[in-house]
């Protein structure tokens, strides 16, 4: 294997930077020679999904399970939860710039990540990706073999923790960083939002003593992901409730219909009256989260808090 991924090196260094047969020859043999003892020895796994699917939040998971010591996101080379080299795509003011960021387009960086992983005694290494092709052309940018295993996000992630990530992007506008929030405080603090921290399930219903986080990721806005707050008139938030409401249960009367705009959502409250015989608690969040995530889905606002008061319940005929 470690020839083979040397020889797929030596072609990348003939097509992208050699002009002649003698120059590849001098340079390029004692680094083909050193690449195929490197080769021999590491293996690259790859995390690949959509943008937004929440392959970041998952990393730590998957290089536990595969006991992978490195990690290559959106820029960076983390080791241990430190930013170990790399700068981070996500503070780049356009979206294209935090691509190539992300794909390593400048010499400088990819050169900084590849001598530092030339310096480290490393066996595995994952590098996060939203296509097969962006993993690859990772790999050969900083001197690497080529994925032995591609993991596809959703076969690690169940469907609702990739919904969650996709609206938590798209909506809010918010990304993770698979680091802890000092090392983004430290490095980019204009960017930074938040915290998330993964604790450890505790078997017991009250546990006697704090619960040991298992590992903490930052949340960051980045400045090309910010969006613009979007204003919507009551009247159409309120036929849009109303439809929603009709949706879910055509029996359900909505008598009143109050909306609040605050700094980075909407709060709805909502008076309603319901058939008899309506399991309450159940049907009344399921009809928040049906209003909340198709309100989200088509408007592209944030709704905060969906509050519902009910007023009377009606004999139906």
């Amino acid at each position: 294997m470690g020839r083979q991924y040397a020889c797929q090196y030596a072609e990348f260094l003939w097509s992208n930077f050699f002009l002649d047969k003698k120059t590849f020859i001098l340079y390029s043999m004692p680094v083909l020679s050193f690449a195929l003892n490197l080769f021999a020895k590491i293996k690259i796994y790859a995390l690949v999904g959509a943008s937004g699917t929440g392959k970041s939040y998952q990393a730590k998971f998957v290089a536990k399970k595969y006991k992978i010591d490195f990690l290559i996101d959106d820029g960076l080379l983390i080791r241990n939860n430190k930013i170990a080299a790399g700068c981070s795509a996500k503070e780049e003011k356009t979206f294209m710039a935090a691509v190539k960021a992300a794909l390593f387009d400048e010499k400088i960086r990819r050169d900084e990540i590849a001598r530092k992983l030339h310096e480290e005694k490393f066996k595995r290494l994952l590098i996060i990706g939203t296509s097969d092709k962006m993993v690859n052309k990772i790999a050969a940018r900083l001197q690497l073999p080529p994925p032995c295993k591609i993991i596809k996000i959703e076969d690690f992630a169940s469907q609702k923790d990739i919904e969650n990530a996709i609206r938590m992007r798209r909506v809010e506008g918010k990304h993770i960083i698979p680091v802890p929030s000092v090392e983004i405080k430290k490095s980019y603090p204009h960017i930074f939002h938040s915290a998330v921290a993964i604790f450890k399930p505790s078997r017991t219903f009250v546990p006697i003593a704090p619960v040991p986080v298992v590992q903490e990721k930052s949340l960051v806005r980045p400045a090309y992901s910010k969006l613009e707050k979007l204003i919507i008139s009551k009247k159409t938030l309120n036929l849009m409730v109303l439809n929603c409401i009709n949706e879910y249960d055509s029996r359900i009367v909505l008598k009143k219909f109050v909306t609040k705009d605050c700094e980075t959502g909407y709060k709805f409250a909502l008076t309603l009256d319901i058939p008899f015989g309506t399991q309450l608690e159940k049907n009344i969040l399921e009809l928040r989260q049906y209003i909340t995530e198709n309100i989200e889905k088509y408007t592209g606002i944030l709704i905060e808090e969906v509050n519902i008061i009910i007023d009377k319940i009606i004999e139906m005929a």
